[in-house]
């Protein structure tokens, strides 16, 4: 399969860099690497406002159709604008779960009056999204949420129409506390069991009803919360595609967390390696053979990793893999999510006794790029579904095998 990239692209390539290299200077500056992984804290106010400089010239939404608001980019033209967007060392976006993740899902799902009403925000970057999916009892389950809606009439007695009333709770729903809305994957259907009855609703965070309590991480950062639903509401009409089918939808959006903004993830792994390989000159630890035969592995494997996710992305764009169906990107996430744990583990061999001791200037304490590198990977195989239920996916729905037996 040719993956080589044709003048066009190339041409697109040289205009987001140029862009990128002229913008990122003066008071965006100070922002360049900002909001990694475990920092989504960092500049946050700013970052939001180096978003909506991104909006409104064109730089958000690339991969959407054009009478969606987005670009209309193909799909190599999306590869090369977060490639670029990551060896820029820009900051890193604070509007990805409306951008990648709902705003196809509703492009896809999504009714005429949905996309109208809340497409334009996520363009513009004027509302922020959270996502409702995980639960205490219903993590890597995603069948297993108990969080339930049921629809009454609107509290005002005026009899202008329905809504839904939500009570339960999500966890692990990222910046939370920073988004107007979250999507919410709740049981509709009293009685119901796994994937049946479950419904897709959009729902407003600043209302009576919902209580948002951050987490504390080891990395110090709280970009996850815990999110408490008791009598919230939002319209009857804001559920996505219909009552009860609302796993499909749920599915389909996962599809989409697996799409191309992940790949450039191997730009960034790349630059965290060359930097890792740089220490180890630094301290010495290069000197050490196995430590070097470790280093080599992983630059290897990172080369084959972006040469696998190239092939899946050009399997699902000739319609050979479906993005939801999980075979490309069900791999994709488990190559990529333990090689940067291993990275990680790598780095705090170079670093040695001195990667125990953290910091004692901050609150409760600071930690160097990485102690927060092994710490936070170890998350890697957790979170955007856990490496047992990637291998299940691939056993199960693409291997055909037996389902996993479940008490």
């Amino acid at each position: 399969m040719d993956l080589s990239y044709s003048e066009e692209d190339q041409a697109f390539r040289a205009e987001i860099r140029a862009w990128l290299e002229e913008n990122l200077t003066g008071e965006w500056a100070e922002l360049r690497g900002m909001g990694g992984a475990g920092r989504d804290h960092e500049m946050f106010e700013e970052r939001l406002a180096w978003n909506r400089h991104l909006a409104a010239h064109g730089w958000t939404c690339v991969g959407w159709p054009t009478e969606h608001g987005g670009r209309g980019l193909s799909l190599w033209q999306q590869v090369i604008f977060h490639e670029e967007y990551v060896r820029a060392n820009a900051p890193a976006r604070v509007n990805h779960l409306g951008e990648e993740l709902l705003g196809p899902t509703l492009i896809a799902f999504g009714s005429a009056e949905q996309q109208k009403r809340f497409l334009p925000g996520i363009v513009a970057v004027e509302e922020l999204w959270a996502q409702g999916y995980s639960e205490p009892g219903a993590g890597s389950d995603l069948a297993n949420v108990q969080t339930k809606a049921r629809l009454e009439e609107t509290p005002d007695g005026s009899g202008a129409g329905q809504q839904w009333v939500i009570d339960g709770q999500k966890v692990w729903t990222s910046n939370a506390h920073q988004s107007q809305w979250v999507f919410v994957v709740a049981r509709t259907e009293p009685g119901s069991k796994r994937h049946h009855g479950l419904s897709f609703l959009l729902v407003p965070l600043d209302q009576e009803g919902v209580e948002i309590r951050p987490i504390e991480q080891l990395t110090g950062g709280s970009e996850f919360n815990e999110v408490f639903f008791t009598g919230a509401r939002t319209d009857a009409d804001l559920v996505v595609g219909e009552p009860g089918k609302g796993w499909g939808v749920a599915m389909g959006l996962l599809g989409f967390e697996r799409g191309v903004s992940t790949l450039a993830q191997t730009v960034d792994f790349s630059r965290e390696l060359a930097a890792v390989v740089s220490l180890a000159k630094e301290t010495g630890a290069f000197e050490d053979p196995v430590l070097r035969d470790r280093l080599a592995a992983l630059a290897v494997e990172l080369e084959v990793t972006r040469s696998f996710a190239l092939h899946g992305l050009s399997d699902v764009e000739s319609g050979a893999d479906s993005a939801a169906g999980g075979g490309a990107g069900s791999i994709f996430k488990l190559v990529w999510a333990n090689w940067h744990r291993r990275l990680g583990e790598v780095a705090m061999q170079v670093r040695g006794p001195a990667g125990l001791l953290a910091r004692a200037s901050g609150t409760p304490y600071d930690l160097d790029e990485w102690q927060r590198l092994f710490l936070f990977s170890r998350a890697d195989t957790i979170y955007g579904g856990s490496d047992e239920v990637q291998k299940n996916i691939l056993a199960e729905r693409v291997l055909g095998l037996p389902k996993e037996a479940r008490g």
